[in-house]
């Protein structure tokens, strides 16, 4: 894990207190709506990997903070 994971990881866990985060949660990290996260689950693309718990459509989705984290540092684009 590199720093700028590990600092962003200390952060979420911190916040949340808890390994895993609902889509609502996932929504107000990425800065976007709700009906965007769905879309993007959808398409398949633009979120971290997550888990379906149960096996109906209306089953509660969750992302691990360590997969929250990984994705959000390795998307981060640098500036000078």
């Amino acid at each position: 894990m590199n720093a700028e994971m590990q600092e962003i990881y200390n952060d979420l866990k911190t916040r949340y207190k808890a390994q895993v985060i609902g889509k609502k949660e996932l929504a107000k990290e990425f800065g976007i709506s709700l009906s965007t996260v769905d879309l993007y689950m959808a398409k398949g693309i633009g979120i971290p990997p997550y888990t379906r718990l149960g096996n109906s459509s209306n089953s509660r989705v969750v992302f691990t903070i360590y997969s929250v984290a990984e994705y959000l540092s390795a998307n981060q684009i640098q500036t000078q």
